[in-house]
């Protein structure tokens, strides 16, 4: 009943931006917030921005001042703006929902975002 899409990746010059959308479709019992996530080659998953239904926000050390995540409730979409990219940024990010009592249960495919230096 849950699918998630990913898009906006793509090639960028180090220090530009780009803006991931993800669709959400179906219905999520208990879903208390939205994510991105992503992993490059050889490293691991890690949460890189969140935003609870409540509106509060949480992001990684790494990203914080540059990433940005929002949602538009009206067209079931979340969003990260990422800004200053670094090649280092470079990965597949992943959209993510959360539901109460369950972890991140829900996973789109991924958008390739490359930085080149």
């Amino acid at each position: 009943q849950v699918e998630l899409v990913e898009s906006g990746g793509g090639l960028v010059q180090a220090g530009g931006s780009l803006r991931l959308s993800c669709l959400l479709s179906g219905s999520i019992f208990g879903l208390d917030a939205m994510g991105w996530h992503r992993q490059a080659p050889g490293k691991q998953r890690e949460l890189v921005a969140s935003l609870s239904v409540g509106g509060s926000t949480g992001y990684a050390d790494s990203v914080k001042g540059r990433f940005t995540i929002s949602r538009d409730n009206a067209k079931n979409t979340v969003y990260l703006q990422m800004n200053s990219l670094k090649p280092e940024d470079a990965a597949v990010y992943y959209c993510s929902v959360r539901s109460i009592g369950r972890s991140w249960p829900y996973w789109g495919q991924g958008t390739q975002v490359t930085v080149s230096s």
